[in-house]
């Protein structure tokens, strides 16, 4: 029973003070979804146009990995379509044929960048399990102010002014340079600014001397350089024969290089796509000269599948950005050596060459810390 001054003093409290503090609702998981996603359509309506992940911008990159991650789950976009105004959540419906499919390829993802096709004659495009990596080739309508330059840089490869070298690197695509992609020359006549639709990449205005031209991204052209010579079909970069690399003060810091192994033990042949990504300052050849007597190697002959020489590359930071990207399918065996030890043999890795190929390509332009290995998908994808 409460005293009559007891009573007095609540009576007065006109300003609640001794009002019982009411429980915080603790929000659901749904509830705190919704309240999630309703900041990215804020967003949206501030700015017009969707967060983007790979900005500086701390605020807006958080925004942007948050729509990523509701975009990749088909719960999450069934149950958060009530608040999407702005149709944000809309994945657009499949194409019903394949030229319905080329013909609005707005983005690009379907170009090819192998540099032999002109469409007038041939407008048939090549498969490739690399989306970005492919261009839309035309007939170049000005070749004839460019047909020079071709002719030009050929008499001064034959008179050894000029030379070919092995691809260096992605950042060595600049404006201005040639190369030979799978034995035709290209020629870099522009590189221009990333849009204005959240892409970072660059495009390129690329010539062939096939009388066509390519608007590729410059990732996507290092990277089917990159791939021409892992398979020997003539990659290069043609620079002035005075100088010992792409530029005067480069330096070769060594190799990449990437092994398969032929070892007959059934955990290891049974693997598909086993691949060892390691770095050598010196001969790679030298280095896997007793590759059957060492644990690294599996104990096991190796074939060296692909190697890329790198310039101006710390050992250190090279290996991590790789073995970080696929860490998630390195290979996780132990085997017993010839002295009864038992070893974990380190940097193996189940992947596709065509996503390790990429992935060395991004190396020298800094892309690869926004990428990561998809196990799944079997390819990278921006984090």
């Amino acid at each position: 029973m409460i005293s009559d001054d007891l009573q007095s003093i609540f009576d007065s409290d006109d300003s609640g003070l001794l009002d019982a503090p009411e429980k915080t609702v603790k929000l659901t998981s749904s509830a705190r979804l919704e309240r999630s996603f309703l900041e990215i359509v804020s967003f949206y309506r501030e700015h017009g146009r969707t967060p983007r992940s790979d900005t500086r911008e701390i605020a807006e990159r958080k925004l942007g990995a948050r729509l990523d991650g509701i975009l990749a789950n088909d719960e999450k976009i069934a149950a958060l379509a009530h608040l999407d105004e702005f149709g944000l959540l809309v994945v657009p419906e499949p194409p019903q044929s394949i030229d319905e499919l080329l013909g609005s390829d707005d983005l690009d993802l379907l170009d090819d960048t192998s540099g032999l096709l002109d469409t007038s004659d041939l407008p048939s495009r090549a498969p490739r399990s690399e989306p970005d990596a492919i261009a839309q080739r035309v007939k170049s309508a000005d070749f004839a102010a460019f047909e020079p330059l071709f002719k030009q840089k050929h008499a001064e490869l034959a008179a050894g002014v000029s030379k070919l070298i092995d691809f260096p690197g992605e950042k060595y695509v600049k404006e201005g340079a040639f190369f030979v992609l799978s034995g035709v020359m290209a020629f870099v006549a522009e590189v221009r600014e990333p849009a204005e639709d959240g892409s970072a990449k660059e495009r390129l205005r690329c010539i062939f001397e096939n009388g066509t031209e390519s608007s590729m991204y410059r990732r996507s052209l290092a990277t089917r350089l990159y791939e021409a010579r892992r398979k020997n079909e003539g990659s290069y970069a043609v620079i002035n024969a005075e100088l010992d690399g792409i530029l005067d003060d480069d330096q070769h810091t060594g190799y990449i290089y990437v092994l398969k192994s032929l070892s007959d033990d059934p955990q290891i042949s049974s693997i598909e796509d086993l691949y060892k990504i390691g770095f050598t300052t010196g001969s790679v050849e030298k280095r896997i000269e007793h590759a059957a007597d060492q644990p690294t190697y599996l104990m096991a002959p190796v074939e060296v599948v692909a190697t890329y020489r790198t310039y101006n590359m710390k050992t250190s930071v090279l290996e991590h950005l790789l073995h970080r990207v696929f860490s998630d399918v390195k290979l996780s065996i132990e085997q017993v050596g010839k002295d009864r030890r038992v070893y974990v043999p380190s940097e193996w890795y189940v992947a596709p060459l065509d996503a390790i190929d990429e992935a060395i390509s991004m190396i020298g332009s800094g892309d690869i810390v926004n990428y990561e290995y998809s196990a799944e998908r079997r390819r990278l994808e921006r984090r």
